[in-house]
């Protein structure tokens, strides 16, 4: 049976870690917990659980963080949780069965993410597939009888284990915070960071929270190098923005713009907002109405939730 070291980074965790440790009891041969500065009594509690606590001096990188965590690891298998996430007592006996049966050639293994709507940040799912299970050394194998080529893919499994998502409060202004600075220090973002920078700003940002980012979002917008979908996210970020300063018109030739382009729900509800704050009811019900038959590309509640209760706002008005 293939040994695991759980390889956890946490900071100020007193309110989850006990809860998501004492979930994963049985399941680990070796606990490693790197610690990134707590202030509270994370550090205590985690010695009720392991000897193999190290601190660790921030530097804004949650990668290196997670890096550093696996460096220390020695088991087959490293298993990653955050500390806001639980394993319930069913999937804690579909995790054992993984690990009592898990095949040698598997590099990886997906979980799937239960998301709790409660605190939305840059998720649009409940249930999603998440790499969480890691290979700790990887073998390269020659494969093909012919031509043979050194197999690159990992081998993947995805298994039906679901991890509870459990917190308390919302991580929005912290990974806001750091995108910004990350942004700001000159380092380019992924188009992966910079989809989950629009969403969180969409999802839970506060209107300080978009004007910090109006700089980062204008560079990108008319970069050449970003993709369609990633000039779209610019476009949906800096209308709001310019919403908010009552920059009217490069509100609407933002919109505009972007609708003729790829329509979006965030666009329509952005427009509606507009002719509603312009007490054009009549416009803004048609606005509200286009968003909810057009798809959101970074914030679902656009379509399906925020038009329903903006045409509800408009009944009594």
């Amino acid at each position: 049976m293939p040994t695991i070291s759980i390889c956890m980074i946490v900071k100020n965790e007193e309110k989850h870690l006990a809860r998501c440790l004492d979930s994963l009891q049985g399941l680990w041969d070796e606990l490693i917990i790197v610690d990134t500065g707590s202030t509270d009594r994370t550090k205590n509690i985690a010695a009720e659980y392991t000897s193999h606590i190290y601190d660790y001096q921030w530097r804004d990188d949650f990668a290196h963080a997670r890096n550093y965590s696996f460096s220390l690891a020695h088991c087959d298998y490293i298993y990653a949780p955050d500390a806001d996430e639980v394993l319930d007592s069913t999937n804690w006996q579909k995790f054992l069965q993984l690990k009592q049966t898990l095949l040698p050639e598997i590099e990886i293994v997906q979980m799937i993410y239960v998301n709790q709507h409660n605190y939305q940040t840059t998720e649009n799912f409940e249930k999603d597939y998440r790499p969480k299970l890691f290979k700790r050394l990887r073998t390269f194998q020659w494969i093909e009888p012919v031509h043979e080529t050194i197999r690159l893919q990992p081998v993947v499994y995805d298994s039906d284990i679901e991890i509870l998502h459990l917190p308390n409060s919302s991580h929005a202004s912290r990974d806001l915070e750091l995108l910004h600075s990350l942004a700001q220090k000159g380092l380019p973002l992924s188009a992966r960071l910079h989809n989950m920078y629009a969403r969180e700003l969409f999802m839970a940002g506060t209107a300080q929270d978009f004007l910090n980012a109006e700089s980062i979002f204008q560079t990108s917008l008319q970069d050449p190098a970003r993709s369609n979908d990633e000039h779209m996210e610019a476009l949906c970020v800096l209308a709001r923005i310019n919403r908010l300063k009552r920059n009217h018109l490069e509100f609407l030739s933002l919109c505009l713009n972007g609708i003729a382009a790829a329509p979006c729900a965030e666009l329509c509800l952005e427009a509606g907002d507009y002719y509603k704050e312009m007490q054009d009811y009549e416009n803004a019900r048609d606005w509200y109405e286009n968003a909810r038959e057009t798809p959101a590309i970074l914030d679902l509640r656009c379509q399906e939730q925020f038009p329903f209760e903006r045409l509800n706002s408009l009944k009594i008005l």
